[in-house]
């Protein structure tokens, strides 16, 4: 077996979110790096100190910091790190770790537009004020190297990158082939599985990204390498990745015939396909259910499954007969 040059350390550090606590992993060979760096607490940065304290390491000595994502529960802590000379991410990174308002306001557009399209009630629109409410718990810094499929993380040559857009458009995985290892952020968890996210087009005029279909094809390309564990943004450490990478796929696809029921019953548009789909959660975890019922029916249109017609300025979904 070839020779492994990096040492993974995970460090688990608290976030204020449902979803728990974030790992982060210091990777220690030719270069000190930390791939992802926490949510933006005091309490993340104690417990960030302590253990890399527990390791013999200080703040001081990370030399880089390598993204898999943008999430604010990824990036929170890269400004509490002063010695840092690298931020190494995708490049669709750049726009949220250097607050490009023009971005902001294409994304907030983007949402109101969405919302109509989809039939949203007016009472649920007040959810757009909060759009850049995770900025707060984010950092703000320079990208200063972009990663692309296919290369090597710097001062790690080990590791290869993946793209993995779905959860994030931005989202990145990295393989060391040598082992199997996978340090997969939030693409692939083993306890819980991943929101694929509604974000605007990167570019202006292009046709937004559709989150679930990109999704199903990264887990796919996941499916690809020979992988043995799987290191997580949030759970337990995990092996049998193709198991749970076919029980995912064939969930997502059982929830989208349950959609189909419901639009051969009757037209809807998004936000009424939402209400039946998640009459519990849709007050509570608004943007979510909408995210996912939209990717629900991205995926019904990719199958032919599902036809749509404009009515007023709502989307309407009806079935391919």
């Amino acid at each position: 077996m070839k020779t492994l040059k990096d040492t993974i350390h995970k460090l688990t550090l608290p976030t204020p979110y449902a979803v728990g606590d974030v790992h982060t992993y210091l990777l220690a060979g030719e270069a000190l790096t930390l791939v992802d760096a926490g949510v933006k607490t005091d309490e993340a940065w104690e417990a960030l100190q302590t253990q890399l304290k527990q390791l013999g390491y200080s703040p001081k000595d990370i030399e880089q910091v390598i993204l898999t994502h943008h999430h604010p529960d990824h990036m929170g802590l890269i400004e509490y790190l002063s010695r840092v000379q690298n931020v190494a991410a995708h490049p669709k990174v750049r726009p949220w770790l250097e607050r490009e308002e023009a971005f902001f306001v294409r994304y907030e557009e983007f949402f109101e537009e969405m919302y109509v399209e989809s039939g949203v009630p007016s009472q649920y629109f007040s959810f757009l004020k909060g759009l850049r409410k995770p900025l707060e718990l984010s950092s703000k810094g320079i990208l200063t190297q972009e990663l692309y499929e296919g290369e090597r993380l710097p001062g790690h040559e080990d590791w290869k990158v993946i793209e993995t857009p779905g959860h994030a458009q931005s989202h990145l995985s990295f393989v060391r082939e040598a082992d199997g290892a996978l340090l997969g952020g939030d693409h692939v968890l083993g306890h819980i599985s991943s929101n694929p996210l509604l974000e605007p087009s990167y570019i202006e005029g292009e046709e937004r990204p559709r989150p679930l279909l990109q999704y199903r094809e990264s887990m796919e390309k996941i499916a690809d390498y020979h992988v043995n564990t799987v290191y997580p943004g949030h759970g337990k450490s995990f092996d049998k990745v193709m198991d749970l990478i076919h029980r995912r796929l064939r969930k997502q696809v059982e929830r989208a015939h349950a959609v189909l029921e419901m639009i051969q019953a009757k037209p809807l548009c998004a936000y009424e396909v939402c209400a039946q789909l998640f009459p519990k959660q849709i007050d509570s975890q608004f943007g979510l259910t909408m995210s996912e019922t939209l990717g629900q029916l991205d995926y019904l249109e990719q199958q032919q499954l599902v036809q749509t017609a404009i009515q007023g300025r709502q989307k309407i979904y009806y079935v391919n007969r």
